[in-house]
């Protein structure tokens, strides 16, 4: 599992005071108010948040770090993360998607399905999709009848197979 879990990434320079404007990739954008540090780009570097605003469907961050703009044209697409211990607070059955990403999915019959390539967000149920052992696709509603258990320790993810699913 990722020590770190990203949460928006920058998309562009707002005003001429060094804030940005972040596209959020974390489901609750008011997170961004009750966070004090966050991590930038690959090599993780901490930015202290100053400011938050929203605008749209963007938030406006501020950094005591920058303070103008020049400071800040350069990190256009650099992702932003917060650590494990800041992360959200899950509930129960509730997973961070990186953290599904990769696990081993096995049949209630014990048999390997596949991996789990991707998560699809959709309005009802999220879907996770399964790359198969012989390289198909399977896509897998995330609902009780059908993801039977998950163990974030063994990596794996026991699933039944419903009549029609392949």
């Amino acid at each position: 599992m990722e020590d770190y879990l990203m949460v928006g990434v920058i998309a562009n320079t707002h005003g001429v005071r060094g804030e940005v404007k972040v596209y959020p990739t974390t489901d609750d954008v008011n997170r961004f108010k009750k966070l004090k540090e966050i991590y930038m780009g690959d090599e993780k570097a901490p930015l202290h948040i100053q400011s938050v605003k929203f605008q749209k469907n963007m938030v406006i961050l501020g950094f005591k770090e920058f303070t103008t703009l020049n400071e800040v044209e350069g990190l256009r697409n650099k992702e932003l993360f917060v650590d494990r211990a800041h992360a959200v607070k899950l509930q129960k059955d509730e997973y961070f998607i990186s953290d599904l990403i990769g696990m081993k999915a096995v049949t209630d019959e014990g048999k390997t399905l596949g991996e789990v390539q991707d998560v699809l967000q959709t309005g009802a149920n999220d879907v996770y999709v399964v790359k198969t052992t012989d390289g198909k696709e399977v896509l897998l509603p995330a609902i009780k009848e059908c993801v039977l258990n998950v163990d974030m320790n063994e990596r794996v993810m026991s699933v039944h197979i419903m009549e029609g699913l392949l």
